[in-house]
């Protein structure tokens, strides 16, 4: 079912009147007559704007998930009866209203916090609440029959492949290699639940796998057949010392016991390429070719990655947001948001205050979204290089929840079912 609304005036300020253009000599009545035709052709040339809103069935109880061409509908088990995930096909422009494609149970048990595709396959990732430990179960996207369930989370391999961590409170604990079409284990790995783990991603598939042992040692793995390639040894004197490994592009950041250091290794040879004081790291990210560390105090360091020596530094309480094309979006406590250079850390826009929706893809544009007149929300474009916002709706009767993939947006109405647009932009 589809429901047609009718478009509402944009929260957006008046354009400025045009200059008056001097006043024309003569024939009055027949600039009159002339400017009442112009009109009367105008109201039957353009008809009123109209907005269309396809709903998805749910509840306020209900969770959803935007995908490639789809919507899946998570139920939350109610005090009778099962739990169900709901795939609903993304409708085309000239649809009526949405089409359920399968309809597949759900456990009981475990709060389900994603749901995507990967390799033909819908993946529900849960985790249970006593012990915090992963379950993943994977549907065939087509039917909705279930093909597989392992405890942990998988990501996608570069080798067209499943790369399955389990980290659990006892000795079972490993790194394995899932069959995507049988969800049989092709290898494993035992690790310790105490193993801090990284990944090394090519366009956001796993090739390598970083392991650090409490000994000490840190271990690179191929992500395809869990083969170790190659290792170091990092801690020669304390083997109980706690440390911190992350792997951001081509170098292995280590935070070593006392965590008032920096320390960077090449991934591809393990051999150590710089230490700085930095205390209170915690964690790194790369941005547009820099490394920007987050302090636990809040701020942000940004690194030179060949040497570790600073760039600029930022001591306030400035959150990194975002980053795009060589601009950080930076949140502003109780101010909004502010676009500056990676490079230099120059401000180069305000943006002022939005809640940043989920995107399905990390090349997807940046959406946001606030409150405007009347409760109505408010949705946005974020250009971080062109340093703007471009309002792209003003929607009515959404309670949030909002996710994007422009030109589609998926919100959650105050009625429980939620909304899918596609937007003009």
């Amino acid at each position: 079912m589809s429901i047609i609304e009718l478009g509402e005036v944009r929260d957006e300020p008046a354009a400025s009147a045009p200059a008056r253009r001097p006043r024309a000599a003569g024939r009055p009545s027949r600039s009159a007559a002339v400017l009442v035709l112009a009109l009367l052709g105008l109201g039957g040339a353009a008809p009123t704007p109209q907005r269309t809103v396809y709903v998805v069935p749910g509840s306020p109880i209900s969770s959803a998930y935007l995908a490639a061409d789809s919507v899946f509908v998570v139920d939350r088990p109610e005090p009778e009866g099962g739990r169900y995930l709901t795939a609903y096909a993304q409708p085309t422009p000239t649809d009526a209203g949405v089409r359920r494609r399968w309809r597949a149970p759900l456990a009981r048990s475990g709060d389900v916090i994603d749901v995507r595709v990967e390799r033909r396959l819908v993946l529900a990732v849960a985790v249970n609440a006593p012990n915090q430990q992963f379950q993943t179960t994977a549907y065939d996207a087509a039917t909705g029959r279930q093909r597989w369930q392992q405890p942990g989370s998988v990501d996608p391999t570069v080798h067209d492949g499943l790369l399955l961590t389990n980290v659990r409170e006892d000795e079972s604990s490993a790194m394995s290699g899932i069959d995507p079409d049988s969800g049989e284990l092709i290898w494993t790995v035992p690790i310790q639940s105490s193993t801090g783990i990284s990944y090394h991603l090519v366009e956001g598939r796993v090739d390598q796998f970083v392991l650090l042992q409490p000994s000490g040692a840190v271990q690179v793995h191929d992500a395809g057949t869990g083969r170790l390639l190659r290792s170091v040894d990092t801690l020669p004197a304390d083997r109980k010392a706690y440390q911190r490994i992350q792997v951001v592009g081509d170098l292995l950041l280590l935070v070593p016991p006392g965590a008032n250091r920096l320390v960077s290794y090449g991934l591809a040879d393990l051999l150590p390429r710089w230490t700085v004081e930095m205390p209170l790291v915690a964690y790194v990210v790369g941005c547009a070719g820099l490394l920007c560390v987050i302090p636990q105090t809040g701020g942000l360091q940004v690194l030179d990655p060949a040497t570790g020596a600073v760039r600029w530094s930022d001591r306030g309480q400035d959150n990194l947001a975002d980053v795009r094309d060589g601009r950080l979006l930076m949140a502003k406590p109780g101010r909004g948001y502010e676009v500056r250079d990676a490079a230099t850390g120059q401000v180069r826009a305000e943006l002022g205050a939005w809640s940043l929706t989920r995107v399905l893809r990390r090349v997807d544009p940046l959406v946001g979204v606030r409150r405007g007149e009347r409760g109505r929300m408010l949705v946005a474009e974020l250009d971080l290089v062109a340093g703007g916002t471009r309002i792209l709706d003003v929607l009515p009767g959404i309670a949030g929840g909002c996710q994007a993939s422009l030109p589609v947006l998926l919100c959650q109405r105050l009625d429980g079912t939620f909304g899918l647009w596609r937007l003009t932009r």
